[in-house]
């Protein structure tokens, strides 16, 4: 399948609906919506590498209804890893949409238990597939979720990240997933967020989408800071120094192939560079995105859509 490109000349926009961003991706859109097994299977089917594979799993697993196809689907195909997985995904999204994005002090008792509930159903399903297709990336990313999810802890979610990475090095998907599990607010540290964040970048090969690790952890430490702090943290030089490098090995590098996790490793820069203020560092990666931009981390704004046109603005003059 086609790769997705840039969009050098802004309009309206922008639009955070993956589907309309990624053309390649509506026949999926359709096909679960329609509850049709075999045009689903017949999109994967289609797929060449295992990050297309984990991106059309989130974006299936985020599909209201799909439960009601994919259930029968995983019993009538017990031996075929890749309708368990979309289930167990499913089971994942319907889980956390119970619980929310909170802060666990604000997330109920009852919102827990479903939450759990629906998790433990995914991590069974998982387990079976990791252990009958130990090289098969979406079960994996999956259980870095429920990992996290069910706290089981910070070597737990390392030990799974790491079987992966031996069969799918520099996995940008599971990569975020642990990301997310080595932060504070999940038990971790921020020596451990932004020492995992590099160590992707620099262990990635050039043009890799790994680099914007760095800056998702970037944007994660400004928003656990009081607001006092925020701005002088991502102003800085250092922070400022450290997305540049990042940047250059990355998404800005020659060797850099747009993909479809190209959009959200763009939007990930342009969104830590404007925080900063680095408008002029930022201008590439809107010139890259247009009218294009991924929900995360946007989504960490009062207003995603008019902080984007605002930064946008900003960088580009429009």
């Amino acid at each position: 399948m086609s790769s997705t490109g840039g969009s050098a000349i802004p309009s309206n926009g922008p639009t955070f609906d993956p589907f309309d961003n990624t053309p390649e991706l509506v026949p999926l859109r359709t096909a679960a919506r329609s509850g049709d097994w075999n045009a689903v299977r017949a999109f994967f089917a289609g797929l060449d590498s295992a990050h297309q594979l984990s991106s059309a799993t989130a974006l299936l697993a985020d599909t209201a209804g799909v439960e009601t196809f994919l259930e029968p689907a995983a019993a009538a195909f017990p031996g075929d890893p890749l309708p368990r997985t979309l289930l167990a995904h499913r089971y994942v999204y319907i889980g956390w949409e119970i619980r929310s994005d909170a802060r666990a002090q604000h997330v109920s008792r009852d919102q827990f238990d479903q939450f759990h509930t629906w998790l433990r159903k995914a991590e069974q399903i998982l387990i079976e597939v990791c252990a009958e297709q130990p090289a098969y990336a979406p079960a994996w990313t999956a259980r870095l979720i429920t990992a996290r999810g069910l706290q089981l802890g910070q070597a737990e979610a390392r030990r799974r990240y790491d079987r992966l990475s031996a069969h799918q090095p520099h996995h940008y998907h599971a990569q975020t997933q642990l990301l997310q599990q080595l932060c504070p607010k999940w038990s971790g540290s921020w020596e451990a967020a932004h020492g995992f964040a590099r160590e992707c970048a620099t262990a990635a090969p050039d043009g890799a989408n790994s680099g914007a690790l760095v800056a998702l952890a970037h944007v994660e430490h400004w928003l656990d800071l009081d607001s006092s702090e925020r701005s002088a943290y991502m102003r800085g030089v250092p922070v400022r120094d450290d997305l540049r490098h990042a940047a250059q090995v990355s998404v800005l590098h020659p060797d850099h192939r747009p993909d479809w996790n190209s959009i959200g490793a763009h939007s990930a820069f342009a969104f830590a560079f404007s925080i900063g203020g680095h408008f002029e560092d930022a201008a590439p990666h809107f010139a890259f995105l247009g009218d294009r931009a991924s929900e995360f981390p946007w989504q960490y704004t009062n207003d995603p859509r008019a902080t984007f046109l605002k930064f946008r603005k900003s960088a580009l003059g429009a």
